[in-house]
């Protein structure tokens, strides 16, 4: 249904060429999300539709609304979504990631721009950036309605959280962080309340685990490391600011993690075949990996994308570096 506040609240410009309207539906577990929603101007025949979200922690007023609003620019109409528990979406304890729900998130999207009257219903696909792009894959897997889908810098949470960047976490380290998370379970029954922390667990020199309310610090501290400096830029200027982006402003609930561990997402990434897929990543973005890996694990069709000269972060907000007309070919000639 739409929504009444439609003031335009967007880290980008509002497109003269598109028709915005906020909605919201619910998922079938009867939360209810709350959605963008971009329409071509004077465009009355049935379209195809994409829907969209990420990155892990952001808002639909970021990159995924940049995204869904140049596609709605090039003939789509796209709806761009705030998975559960985040943003202007529904759902309690707040901020707290679920890599079923979230998965499911997709598939109640594909619902709602499937009772459109403009909409093609057979003509519907999906992109996400970073981390929603693993739960975009997985929903592909198992809901044959999704006819397409794209993914930008992707990030595979599941094992990022559960495995470590590059898979480096020791036996001994996954133990520890599953641990932590255990006993954070009786600390926050005790309380009555979830404390924040790190959705991705570090340690320090001695081997012991960092604790953390932000996912981001209030300020960049002098050397940081080169990806920390990108996604602070993205998140923490004005840039990509956000106030109801966790990334911006607050982290995760600290027992987050807990659910990627027990889900390992895209496990049956081969039943999206023969459906297409479209993995894009930065030639120097440190999370390539995870599409390169993807692309070797899926069947065809399928095609991966190195943008020259592009991190990770670029992917979000660079249009000069996102491939939007790849984007549009792709999904033109696949919806």
């Amino acid at each position: 249904m739409p929504l009444l506040n439609q003031k335009w609240d967007k880290t980008f410009a509002k497109s003269e060429n598109v028709e915005h309207q906020k909605v919201s539906f619910k998922n079938r577990y009867g939360l209810v999300l709350v959605a963008d929603l971009y329409q071509p101007k004077n465009r009355h025949e049935k379209l195809a539709a994409i829907a969209l979200s990420g990155p892990f922690g952001a808002v639909k007023e970021q990159s995924s609304g940049l995204y869904a609003q140049t596609l709605a620019e090039r003939g789509f109409i796209t709806l761009a979504f705030d998975p559960s528990f985040t943003g202007e979406s529904g759902g309690e304890p707040r901020n707290v990631a679920s890599a079923d729900i979230n998965t499911e998130d997709f598939s109640a999207a594909i619902d709602f721009l499937g009772m459109q009257p403009n909409v093609d219903r057979n003509r519907i696909g999906v992109l996400a950036i970073c981390g929603l792009s693993g739960m975009a894959l997985t929903a592909a897997t198992s809901d044959s309605r999704i006819k397409a889908v794209a993914t930008a810098s992707m990030y595979d949470m599941s094992r990022s959280i559960s495995r470590g960047y590059q898979d480096s976490y020791t036996v001994e380290q996954r133990q520890k962080v599953i641990d932590y998370l255990s006993q954070q379970r009786w600390e926050d029954a005790g309380k009555g309340d979830y404390a924040l922390g790190y959705h991705e667990v570090p340690f320090d020199e001695n081997g012991n685990i960092i604790k953390g309310q932000r996912v981001l610090p209030e300020t960049l501290p002098e050397n940081a490391p080169t990806v920390l400096a990108a996604f602070y830029d993205y998140y923490r200027t004005p840039r990509g600011f956000h106030p109801r982006s966790i990334n911006s402003s607050t982290a995760w609930t600290a027992t987050t993690p807990i659910s990627f561990f027990n889900f390992p997402m895209h496990a049956n990434i081969d039943m999206i075949s023969p459906r297409p897929i479209l993995l894009i990543a930065g030639e120097n973005a440190h999370s390539r990996y995870y599409s390169e890996d993807v692309y070797k694990q899926a069947s065809e069709p399928k095609e991966l994308l190195i943008i020259p000269k592009a991190d990770h972060v670029d992917l979000y907000d660079n249009i000069k570096k996102i491939p939007f007309d790849k984007l549009s070919d792709f999904f033109q000639q696949n919806l």
